[in-house]
């Protein structure tokens, strides 16, 4: 399965992919790794590893719509079976998303539909949540929105900051999108309305 990885940072959960997929026998291979700006840990990740980058900036266009032309255009050019926003802090436009149908997967620190937005974490605390945790869904036009794919819970424990419990869903969220995406590329999955299943 030809993988295509977004990121805009220091491309922790990138790292995970990559350790994972390390064994040519594997069958998820990332075939690129593009990213919003330059000059950033997740991008030095990926080239470290032997793997093709990419930097689409909007700085560098007029508007939105011209970047996501471009940015598009480039990853079409990688020939993806599926697509990862990997702690990509960009909204994808919707004529992205339709050139990638049910193919571009995010990942988010809370279990959604609670928390969506920027700040899922400090949200859970804020509300006073016992349990929080990540989810991996599909992307659509809206924030957070789109089908759930997989989740996994993280206790909320006495104490906890925001740093702190950050952590350890990013523990989690790590092996949770390396089982999925390893998932997908044995097994495919079906998409019905809003219930997607990993056979």
């Amino acid at each position: 399965m030809r993988l295509v990885v977004l990121v805009s940072g220091s491309g922790t959960l990138l790292a995970s992919l990559i350790d994972a997929t390390s064994n040519p026998e594997h069958p998820v291979d990332i075939v690129a790794v593009g990213a919003d700006r330059s000059a950033i840990e997740g991008l030095a990740r990926a080239e470290r590893a032997g793997i093709s980058t990419f930097t689409v900036a909007p700085a560098d266009f007029a508007d939105r719509n011209a970047w996501g032309a471009e940015l598009r255009e480039v990853v079409a050019s990688f020939e993806p079976d599926w697509i990862l926003s990997a702690g990509f802090m960009r909204i994808l436009p919707a004529e992205f998303l339709s050139a990638f149908p049910n193919r571009v997967l995010n990942t988010h620190p809370a279990l959604l539909p609670a928390f969506p937005g920027a700040h899922g974490v400090r949200d859970a605390l804020v509300y006073g949540a016992k349990v929080t945790g990540t989810t991996v869904h599909l992307v659509d036009e809206g924030v957070d929105t789109g089908p759930l794919v997989a989740q996994r819970a993280v206790e909320v424990e006495d104490g906890d900051t925001e740093e702190s419990l950050h952590e350890r869903i990013k523990v989690a969220e790590r092996s949770l999108v390396v089982d999925v995406m390893t998932g997908i590329a044995v097994q495919g999955c079906t998409i019905n309305g809003r219930r997607v299943t990993i056979p």
